[in-house]
């Protein structure tokens, strides 16, 4: 792309709020459920979307807003999709309890495998770019080897459903966020394990009763925010014990039910999260006040992104299937 060219050779300076709309994308008939940029900074003016409709897709978002690629595997709801840290593959998981990785441009499947579970959320290990952790309607969480096609490990927890899964600290540890909120209790709603043992390192990080759709790391600093049904948004620590920071909440946005994704900007100034009112909220990470809303959607918006390379580009989607991109 001849936009990101002027970027690559030099670092990223500051994120800047976007303001007008470039892009309007709506081929897809359903709700989507997750929207990547390209780990590879030449290649990142590709943006995968993941939807509903048991499509994957591959656009142009950077130049003209075009969509490039449609895959069909899945023959149902894909919910969890993510890009290979080399940008030639993608991995996809449904509610068919399908894993496809697909090669991006023959479109051929590298690994398929029948899950026993309905997939709600994978990602690649940060690190070892062959391996991959999934999680879902199952107390399980498994770490896969696409090499072998073979789980690796099985992560056991006393839960329904697995929400989100995040990496910290080169992958020795991950984080998942599930559904298991009790009357009496919110233990296990955040669960820290220990990657190679496998080991349960703490249930006890989050303990007020909602279930949290998302998590996110900061890019710089080592803490995570988690998104919650609360309709706010938690800040914790990122190293044992993983402690919340009582100080700090990101509340104005509204949840309600929807899975809201929420992601901080590259330079880790902002944090950007979607709205069920279809709106997108900026909040300033050190002082958690809101900084500007974008009036984006009619539907309730799942996800907000910004674009790693360029400065102010923002992708976002929503619950009635359109992808719009900002600037």
């Amino acid at each position: 792309s001849e936009l990101i060219k002027p970027y690559l050779g030099s670092k990223y300076k500051l994120t800047e709020l976007p303001k007008t709309l470039i892009f309007h994308m709506s081929k897809h008939s359903g709700p989507v459920n997750e929207i990547q940029w390209c780990p590879v900074r030449e290649q990142s003016h590709m943006l995968l979307s993941a939807s509903m409709d048991k499509t994957v897709k591959i656009w142009d978002a950077v130049d003209t807003g075009c969509c490039l690629k449609t895959y069909s595997f899945h023959s149902c709801a894909v919910r969890a999709a993510q890009w290979s840290s080399c940008g030639r593959r993608i991995l996809s998981g449904g509610f068919d309890s399908m894993l496809h990785l697909t090669d991006v441009e023959t479109g051929k499947q590298v690994f398929s495998y029948k899950n026993e579970f309905r997939i709600s959320t994978l990602k690649f290990h940060p690190t070892e770019s062959n391996v991959f952790i999934c999680g879902g309607f199952s107390p399980e969480v498994k770490a896969w080897d696409i090499r072998t096609s073979k789980v690796l490990r099985v992560y056991k927890a006393a839960v329904q459903q697995t929400l989100d899964i995040l990496f910290l600290t080169e992958g020795r540890e991950f984080l998942t966020s599930t559904d298991a909120v009790s009357r009496d209790s919110a233990d296990r709603t955040i669960i820290a394990w220990d990657f190679q043992s496998a080991a349960k390192i703490s249930n006890q990080i989050f303990h007020e009763r909602y279930t949290c759709p998302s998590l996110t790391l900061h890019p710089k600093e080592s803490v995570f925010v988690a998104q919650t049904n609360g309709n706010y948004m938690a800040l914790f620590s990122a190293q044992r014990p993983y402690r919340i920071n009582k100080k700090k909440r990101y509340e104005g946005h509204k949840v309600e039910g929807f899975a809201v994704g929420c992601e901080f900007s590259p330079d880790g100034t902002l944090l950007v999260t979607g709205s069920s009112d279809g709106k997108v909220f900026f909040y300033n990470y050190h002082t958690a006040r809101i900084i500007r809303t974008l009036s984006a959607h009619k539907e309730a918006c799942v996800s907000a992104i910004f674009h790693p390379v360029l400065p102010s580009l923002l992708a976002t989607c929503d619950w009635a299937g359109e992808i719009k991109i900002w600037q």
